[in-house]
């Protein structure tokens, strides 16, 4: 009786000499296998001298948490034990527990959503299984710890959890070794967070080949929402993994190496320094290259664009108070930028080429309430405009002409433009590229070439919420998503997509969260836009609600996204006279 929560990974060699151990068992009298269980059991809770299972009870605490009465059903319920913190949840007539926080950034699940079976964080999405705390979407590396949940006889509920992980808010699944006798090999082209929750995932889901990711960056996979964001960013802090948790699950790395040929036909990959590789199957996610636009200067020394932790670095050690600083681009990234920016140099100007900032995802009227969020900030903006060119000197920018002819001081210039498509080494490869750059998968996220398989950025796949239309979605919880999707087909364990998407800024201090898909034919906002705290219904044909967003209203973007993912649709009628009555009650 053993909870899964008391039991640290043991090898695949350990599992299976315990499960050989007690199949002996059935051969024997009643009393016989009670004995040998006894000791058996013994042993899985206490053999401690190799580290493969069990703990001493000082390593665990026990307590009553509340009454059965205080948690209905399709509830949850946060709890003190200890010094830590736990989630009750009851669906379905059953009491779990799992960790209280989410993985990623360390949201209170309690404030997030309830779905069948998962809670979703109210802050970025990520989704944890309610009965196992095992990541099921994303962002987050990490799944939650799961505890042993009881109720007594007179209805106390009692929960038993490892001190560690009460402590932690994490937990990462067993992984399965490779195994000498297993000659497959996988592998995995691109180090984004996409790639990295792919390899992580073959291995968490018992496949023992060759586990090979290739990174054309010369690190191991990091949290890449930072690069805009936080520029100082340290990049060792913001690793998704350690070099270590690599060696220890048998995951093969190449960092600044980049696969310069796919012959599909040969099932062989060409390297950029000459290294060739068989693969029984691939997963490819190599995002995007950022743009730089075709203009005079656009490559001198300070003339920047933002896609890596390199970038960041570059454009942070050259901030300085008496420095000016002109952005094109009003993207997410441009706006990212300058709000890090504004307070560290002496003017930021960001150049837009329509009217409005961020219209296109959030439509007009939020868009002009951020850009006048800025404008208190000290932001500046040139609208319906662009740079014609760069004016440097020795090398270095010095000044940048507008469309208009206008000049304006720029010690640093900044690209956030969007972005093209890394796919142009698969050309002759057998996978069909759209235009753009895109790959068309199924919604296994398979590719016209058997075996191979693409997600991330690069992926023209299906979308769950949008009635499995394809597009091409450029989110880091899609990303995520995409990995974990591909490694379960590649292995076998047929997985359809079920995508959501889901993504989020964070503009001086204000949060911003949307989630859906699609160009609106209208915008409904609810709430104070001059505050701040609003959500906006976006509605599309036939007044289907396609999405949604908000600022200082969680959860119910996430809630939306919930919704979503169950296949239920909102339209413009739902809305009225309560835009919130589709909510649980």
């Amino acid at each position: 009786k053993t909870h899964p929560s008391e039991i640290p990974a043991p090898s695949i060699g350990t599992q299976h000499a315990w499960c050989a151990g007690f199949q002996v068992l059935t051969h024997f009298s009643l009393g016989v296998r009670h004995k040998m269980m006894s000791y058996l059991a013994s042993k899985v809770t206490s053999a401690t001298s190799n580290g493969a299972v069990g703990t001493h009870d000082e390593d665990f605490i026990e307590a009553v948490v509340c009454q059965d009465t205080d948690i209905g059903e399709n509830q949850m319920k946060q709890v003190e034990l200890g010094e830590g913190k736990v989630l009750l949840v009851r669906q379905n007539g059953k009491l779990s527990a799992i960790g209280n926080k989410c993985s990623h950034y360390g949201a209170m699940l309690v404030t997030g959503a309830l779905g069948e079976g998962r809670v979703r964080c109210p802050w970025h999405g990520a989704c944890f299984n309610v009965e196992t705390g095992d990541i099921e979407d994303f962002p987050g590396m990490d799944s939650v710890p799961c505890y042993r949940v009881t109720v007594g006889e007179a209805g106390e509920v009692k929960v038993r959890a490892k001190r560690t992980e009460l402590a932690t808010n994490k937990r990462t699944r067993v992984m399965a070794k490779r195994a000498a006798q297993d000659e497959r090999t996988y592998v995995i082209i691109g180090g984004g967070p996409s790639g990295a929750t792919c390899v992580e995932t073959l291995r968490q889901e018992g496949f023992t080949g060759r586990v090979v990711m290739i990174n054309k960056e010369p690190c191991l996979p990091y949290d890449r929402v930072k690069v805009s964001k936080t520029m100082d960013m340290n990049l060792e802090k913001c690793l998704l993994r350690t070099q270590q948790f690599y060696d220890d699950n048998d995951i093969e790395v190449m960092l600044g190496i980049a696969v310069t040929k796919l012959d599909g036909a040969a099932r062989e990959l060409t390297l950029d320094n000459g290294y060739k590789i068989k693969y029984d199957k691939a997963y490819i996610a190599t995002g995007s290259n950022p743009r730089r636009p075709p203009i005079e200067g656009a490559d001198l020394g300070n003339v920047c664009v933002l896609r890596t932790a390199a970038d960041a670095k570059q454009v942070n050690d050259q901030l300085a108070p008496e420095k000016n600083v002109v952005i094109l681009g009003t993207s997410f990234i441009g706006l990212e930028a300058a709000a890090y920016c504004v307070n560290k140099v002496a003017k930021v100007t960001v150049i837009g080429r329509g009217a409005v900032p961020l219209k296109e995802s959030f439509g007009d009227a939020i868009g002009k309430r951020v850009m006048e969020l800025f404008k208190e900030k000290g932001v500046q903006f040139v609208m319906n405009s662009g740079i014609r060119k760069c004016i440097g000197a020795d090398g270095r920018v010095k000044q940048v002409e507008l469309t208009d002819g206008t000049l304006l001081d720029a010690d640093i210039c900044i690209f956030g433009i969007g972005s093209t498509l890394y796919t142009e080494f698969l050309q002759d490869s057998g996978i069909s590229l759209n235009r753009n750059g895109s790959i068309n998968t199924d919604q296994y996220l398979e590719t016209n070439l058997e075996g191979v398989y693409v997600g991330g950025d690069i992926a023209n796949a299906p979308v769950h919420s949008n009635d499995g239309q394809q597009a091409t979605i450029g989110h880091y919880p899609l990303a995520q998503y995409h990995g974990r999707v591909a490694a379960l087909n590649m292995i076998g364990k047929a997985t359809p997509l079920k995508a959501v998407p889901f993504f989020w800024t964070v503009l001086f201090g204000k949060s911003f969260r949307y989630c859906g898909y699609g160009q609106p034919d209208e915008v409904i906002v609810d709430g104070d836009l001059e505050a701040l705290k609003f959500v906006a219904f976006y509605i599309g044909k036939g007044g289907r609600v396609i999405g949604m967003s908000s600022c200082q209203r969680d959860p119910v973007v996430a809630q939306f996204a919930e919704y979503s993912s169950q296949g239920k649709v909102l339209h413009k009628e739902d809305l009225s006279p309560n835009p919130f009555g589709w909510l649980p009650a």
